[in-house]
């Protein structure tokens, strides 16, 4: 890990997809089984958050840092940034963070899902501030943040201050979506480390695959799962430093470990780069809606949440999964933001620099999610 003296696993092993119960609490004794099994087959960081598992995950790796040698390991959790409202806040949640994982110290803190309105706010804060002091009396040891927005975000927040590391989504689908392949280089231009998370898209580059893309797929010389392939492709990065997987079963585990004991930087040939890129090309063309995001559109007179509507729909068809994001539609996207509301009103079309016909694409989605 640049900037610092550890030694670090090229796994990590992201505590958010913990196996659950039936009730939906965390199956403990199976959690446990997989982050003991993960700390002897060498895996040492270990990442969880003040949300995950609705609270849960930090108990359970905290119980966790009683059953072995806590020296050996490395911690990363998060200050939830959409929770502070003053700046003592800073102070109350990172204290509860060290009691629920029942340690003295963290060693990789990170500024939870990083935007625009989040920096903004606690930047006015002094939050930077809040965490060199936490650094100064021994309760965190690194500073960074984890990203969800634009990559001019990205670089702003990058240029501000000298972090230790980052977080950020890195798959080869996503080169040119929030920090992208620009964001990873500027990162590793300023030695920072670089945390990898979702390298399979939460699932959606394994499974299932368009039989256009498994047919570009088939033209490779090696032949491999669609959760090596994406794998790989992050390892292939020299300063990557650590990829990031959320795990839920003892097998998923043990099949991450083999293929980060496989796969090492700099492997991959200019031929299999070049496939990487006609399969990233072919997903893109089968987006149907050329949406930016940029959220020109809003604010939309019947809330409509325009970009988000657009973005699910656009994933179901380019991931040719229509079920699953019929739930990702109804979980995230709430009932009064959805397509069906818009009355045609029109006051989005002047607005839009990429010309989209809105009106017509929401009475499209409505009916595909059955509104």
């Amino acid at each position: 890990m640049p900037k610092t003296t550890d030694r670090i696993s090229s796994l990590g092993f992201g505590c958010m997809r913990f196996p659950t119960t039936a009730e939906g609490k965390i199956d403990r004794p199976q959690a446990m089984e997989m982050l003991t099994y993960a700390y002897k087959h060498g895996v040492n960081y270990f990442d969880t958050a003040y949300p995950y598992h609705n609270g849960e995950s930090e108990l359970v790796v905290g119980e966790f840092l009683q059953t072995i040698d806590r020296s050996k390991v490395l911690i990363a959790t998060k200050l939830p940034c959409w929770l502070i409202k003053t700046p003592e806040d800073m102070d109350k949640y990172l204290n509860e963070q060290l009691s629920k994982l029942q340690t003295g110290y963290i060693d990789y803190y990170l500024l939870h899902a990083l935007n625009h309105k989040t920096w903004a706010a606690l930047k006015k804060m002094k939050v930077l501030k809040f965490l060199e002091k936490a650094r100064a009396d021994g309760r965190i040891r690194h500073i960074g943040f984890s990203f969800h927005d634009a990559y001019p975000v990205f670089r702003k927040i990058v240029m501000s201050y000298d972090w230790d590391f980052c977080q950020i989504m890195l798959n080869y689908l996503d080169t040119h979506y929030q920090a992208g392949k620009r964001g990873f280089e500027i990162a590793a231009e300023r030695k920072m480390g670089i945390i990898a998370m979702e390298p399979l898209r939460g699932g959606k580059l394994v499974s299932p695959i368009p039989p256009g893309i498994e047919a570009l797929w088939s033209k490779s010389s090696q032949q491999m799962s669609p959760v090596q392939r994406a794998v790989r492709w992050v390892w292939n990065l020299p300063d990557a430093t650590v990829l990031l997987s959320g795990m839920s079963t003892l097998a998923q585990l043990k099949e991450n470990i083999k293929y980060a004991d496989a796969f090492s930087a700099n492997e991959l040939t200019p031929a299999d780069l070049k496939l990487y890129q006609r399969v990233r090309r072919e997903y893109i063309k089968r987006i149907p809606i050329l949406c930016s995001e940029c959220r020109y559109c809003l604010p939309c007179p019947q809330k409509v949440a325009i970009p988000s509507v657009m973005g699910v729909y656009n994933e179901a068809v380019m991931f040719d999964d229509k079920e699953r994001h019929a739930k990702e539609y109804k979980w995230f996207v709430p009932e009064e933001s959805r397509a069906g509301k818009c009355i045609q009103c029109g006051v989005c079309l002047a607005k839009c620099p990429q010309k989209i016909d809105i009106p017509n694409q929401m009475i499209k989605i409505a009916d595909y999610f059955g509104e």
